[in-house]
């Protein structure tokens, strides 16, 4: 992984810059110009590893052993992302046919959306990818060290930044570093409450099992309780996923997936099929839930009736019941749990349209919220409303960001 200690370039900047989410390492960078922006210093952001990293007489390959042996209670594994996130208009979703509230992979027409909303938009930089977007926000409520993400990156100054602004959320990474490949990045168009996402993987889709299967990294696997796959990583590495999976029902640990976006259950049908097995928990939107629906030849559209037979397909670990969540927007979030008959609906928490700021990653940070509480044991009810509540609390925030302070979560 590229870029300075934390330690060592915070000083140049000042600690009340950083924390204030206003300095070179806010996870919102603002950026007119992304030659403007990565010629600011040079030297804040270098591209290599400086030589000698240690903390009092250990030696960096020491102090690796010795922070993989700690265990996270959660591991999430997809796709890490950097945001670059504007306000835009039709015309500009016209001009690289995209659509308002959606989310797609980039092609070759896509590519030049990057540099058009850095260089004519008031675009913002931000750690994301959806599974890193609710990691960040499982560790917003767990305590500290309770949570580390895997994916790729390249050897650059993306990484870096993404690297330092998921420490200041306290997220423990263990990135991929492929250094042919460029950080993947994330055009996020964001028009009224929507938002339209276009994602080039670049060094994310070089994530592989090699990495997973690594001692140093394995360890984090066997010390988890809770796995969480986000859907887009059915596009980079099933045999990873399908490790976890079978790991998880193996010793009996929470498996979870989320679908992530429609075109993931269409066009990665054989994959997430695969994993299905396995699911202890689902994750989709009524979109992406309406999606899987069809493709399985169900001629139903009802939320209710998806869930259940989600939460119905066969199953390996017989020792957990399957629980099938489906959110749709602001109206109730639907629950099916296998074998029962009745299927639950949860209101959301109302919010005035004057307090809603941006709606990208709302999803995340519910899966974030739900996570967490499942992590920490709590019932299904409750692990619903704190992933509500986190949603509420990201949405009145710019871009998948969650409030500092913390706040707590209350009943």
């Amino acid at each position: 992984m590229s870029g300075a200690p934390f330690a060592q370039v915070l000083p140049r900047f000042g600690a009340r810059a950083y924390t204030a989410g206003r300095g070179i390492f806010s996870p919102h960078l603002r950026c007119t110009s992304s030659k403007h922006f990565f010629n600011r210093n040079p030297a804040v952001l270098p591209a290599q590893r400086p030589r000698h990293f240690h903390a009092s007489t250990a030696t960096a390959s020491q102090l690796n052993r010795m922070t993989a042996s700690k265990q996270y209670r959660l591991l999430c594994l997809e796709n890490p992302l950097l945001d670059i996130q504007a306000y835009g208009n039709d015309e500009l979703l016209a001009k690289y046919g995209l659509k308002a509230n959606d989310a797609i992979l980039a092609e070759d027409k896509h590519k030049a959306i990057y540099e058009d909303l850095l260089n004519n938009f008031e675009a913002k930089l931000i750690a994301g990818g959806a599974a890193q977007n609710t990691a960040r926000g499982a560790q917003y409520i767990l305590p500290d060290n309770s949570v580390v993400y895997l994916g790729g990156v390249g050897d650059d100054k993306y990484a870096a930044i993404l690297k330092d602004a998921v420490k200041q959320a306290g997220l423990r990474v263990e990135y991929r570093v492929e250094p042919t490949q460029p950080t993947g990045r994330c055009g996020v168009v964001i028009t009224g409450h929507n938002r339209s996402l276009c994602t080039d993987l670049g060094a994310a889709n070089h994530y592989d099992l090699d990495h997973l299967k690594k001692p140093e990294i394995w360890s984090l696997v066997e010390g988890a309780e809770v796995y969480y796959v986000g859907g887009y990583h059915f596009t980079v590495s099933p045999p990873a996923i399908m490790e976890l999976a079978k790991e998880a029902a193996a010793k009996n640990k929470i498996f979870i997936v989320s679908l992530s976006a429609p075109f993931i259950p269409q066009f990665f049908k054989d994959p997430v099929d695969a994993s299905a097995p396995y699911w202890d928990y689902v994750i989709g939107n009524e979109t992406e839930a309406a999606t899987w629906a069809e493709v399985h030849g169900h001629d139903t559209k009802d939320l209710k009736e998806i869930a259940k037979l989600m939460a119905n397909l066969p199953k390996e670990n017989s020792k957990r019941k399957r629980v099938a969540i489906i959110t749709h927007g602001t109206e109730p979030t639907v629950v099916a749990t296998q074998g029962e008959d009745s299927v639950k609906e949860y209101p959301v928490h109302p919010i005035s349209k004057e307090q809603i700021v941006d709606t990208n990653g709302a999803g995340d940070a519910f899966a974030g919220g739900l996570t967490a509480g499942i992590v920490e044991g709590k019932s299904l009810e409750e692990s619903i409303q704190l992933g509500q509540w986190l949603a509420k609390l990201s949405i009145q925030e710019l871009g998948p960001s969650y409030p500092f302070p913390k706040q707590t979560y209350s009943a």
